[in-house]
């Protein structure tokens, strides 16, 4: 059995569920309690929590990310918002240097069980410091696991695996879609960290991604089988640990790969996958992988210059006609 819920209901059941069965577990950040959230993820948490355990926070993200770490240091499992995850930029002493490195550094005597959470991404006409891509800058650090979530259903089981999970978890969501409805189960289920989901079947070409360019992907994908080709379309959910395996067999199929990501192409996401495809299904591949990404700048505010900065359907569907060898 199933239920429709947006990604932001979605989110918030998560929390709920574990702040129930768990009192270890807590809620901080900007705007979470009294506000019920900027986006309204924590509606209702504060009457039932109360403000001990959904806690606002004033905007200074290096103090609450580090109360956060101390408090997970001595064994509460903090779950701190991040308004955006443009923000958090100022909190990374506090997750690179501190939540990372705790078990290392300690010589595996105990570690950091956090979760640090908020979107990431371009969400519109936000210009350059509100709309940067976070997930390759996180997946970039030992000690820490990255998810990033494209539907209600994987928001809530992947967010209840981040708060159980005992090591720093960073997860990223995307402000787009905090309303966007999908089925999600009813009762307990998990959707473990580290496990990619193909959405669509397909046979001619693979299309890798996460986050919303999942969405742009499975678009792409329609369009490309009313003129007969067969799309593939994975996500990867996870970001670190990454899911090569299932990439790695749907290219032994396929034989032509496109990575959408929504990043700027040096050093990201797409940039680890076109190499981990290369090192282990080279002999497989029919036409070099290529890449879809946003455009190797700063993303200005014009409504137009979004337009062509981002990755679009019609992007992702050039790129599967250049590895299939078709005409333009």
């Amino acid at each position: 059995m199933s239920r429709i819920l947006t990604l932001r209901d979605a989110l918030r059941e998560a929390m709920i569920e574990e702040m129930r069965l768990d009192p270890l577990v807590f809620l901080m950040g900007e705007e979470v309690a009294e506000y019920n959230g900027a986006y309204k993820v924590s509606k209702g948490m504060l009457e039932e929590f109360g403000p001990e355990r959904v806690i606002d926070t004033p905007i200074a993200e290096l103090g609450f990310a580090g109360i956060g770490v101390g408090a997970a240091m001595n064994g509460l499992k903090p779950i701190i918002e991040f308004m955006t995850w443009n923000f958090a930029v100022l909190a990374f002493d506090q997750i690179v240097n501190n939540a990372a490195k705790t078990l290392s550094q300690s010589g595996g005597q105990f570690g950091c069980q956090i979760v640090f959470r908020g979107p990431s991404g371009a969400a519109g006409q936000l210009a350059q410091q509100h709309s940067q891509t976070f997930e390759s800058w996180m997946g970039n650090i030992p000690g820490i696991k990255v998810i990033s979530c494209t539907d209600p259903a994987d928001a809530k089981g992947l967010l209840k695996s981040a708060i159980r999970d005992p090591n720093p978890v960073c997860m990223m969501e995307s402000e787009l879609f905090y309303g966007e409805k999908g089925e999600v189960p009813e009762g307990e289920y998990l959707v473990p960290i580290g496990k990619a989901k193909v959405r669509r079947e397909g046979s001619d070409v693979t299309l890798v991604s996460y986050n919303k360019q999942v969405k742009t992907c499975m678009i792409a994908a329609e369009e490309l089988a009313k003129e007969g080709i067969s799309a593939e379309v994975i996500d990867l959910r996870s970001i670190r640990p990454l899911d090569i395996k299932t990439v790695i067999e749907s290219v032994k199929k396929t034989n032509r790969v496109v990575a959408v990501d929504e990043a700027w192409p040096m050093f990201g996401v797409s940039a680890e996958i076109a190499y981990e495809i290369q090192k282990y299904a080279f002999d497989y591949l029919d036409a070099p992988v290529t890449r879809v990404n946003s455009a190797d700048t700063s993303l200005g505010y014009s409504g137009v210059f979004v337009e062509e900065y981002m990755p679009n359907p019609a992007k992702v569907i050039k790129a599967v006609k250049e590895v299939m060898y078709v005409a333009k």
